[in-house]
């Protein structure tokens, strides 16, 4: 009776242990390029200036491992600034949502602390997922950026992202 016993429970072991690896957590990284239009209101209070508004563009994986961005994927990207530039240096805010072609969002907030936001400027910052839906679901992760400025109201941004599910 106990070598049945124990026979069962290495057997309910093998079958758990089994069953484990479909429940591992899975992870990647990917890089991206985005395009973005900028439309930033600035307004100077003495030794300040606020800058607040908008940016607004597409954002395209161009190199990914794992298993959730596919290469060559683009996605519609929404991001409200909100940024002060003092003799201290600049704290700039974007809470960005990005939206998939199947409509998947992955909600982040980038934040950097060197650079500017005006034409012929850049800057690197970080940003972290603070939210995700649909097939993003239970997804974490951070990335780093480097934006440029461009005339016209116009920005690229490139980042790098590691990713965990």
């Amino acid at each position: 009776m106990r070598i049945a016993s124990r026979a069962i429970c290495l057997i309910a072991l093998a079958v758990c242990s089994g069953t484990s690896g479909t429940a591992a957590a899975e992870n990647g990284a990917y890089e991206s390029v985005a395009s973005l239009l900028t439309n930033y209101t600035k307004s100077e209070r003495g030794d300040e200036i606020i800058i607040g508004g908008s940016s607004s563009g597409t954002s395209t994986v161009t190199k990914s491992t794992g298993s959730l961005f596919k290469e060559g994927s683009s996605s519609l990207m929404e991001c409200i600034v909100f940024a002060k530039r003092s003799a201290s240096g600049l704290d700039m805010e974007a809470p960005c949502t990005s939206t998939s072609s199947a409509g998947d969002k992955l909600f982040t907030l980038a934040r950097r602390k060197i650079g500017d936001v005006t034409a012929g400027s850049t800057g690197e910052g970080k940003s972290e997922i603070t939210g995700v839906t649909g097939a993003y679901a239970g997804m974490t992760g951070s990335s780093t950026y480097k934006i440029d400025y461009l005339s016209a109201n116009r920005a690229v941004s490139i980042s790098k992202c590691e990713w965990r599910k």
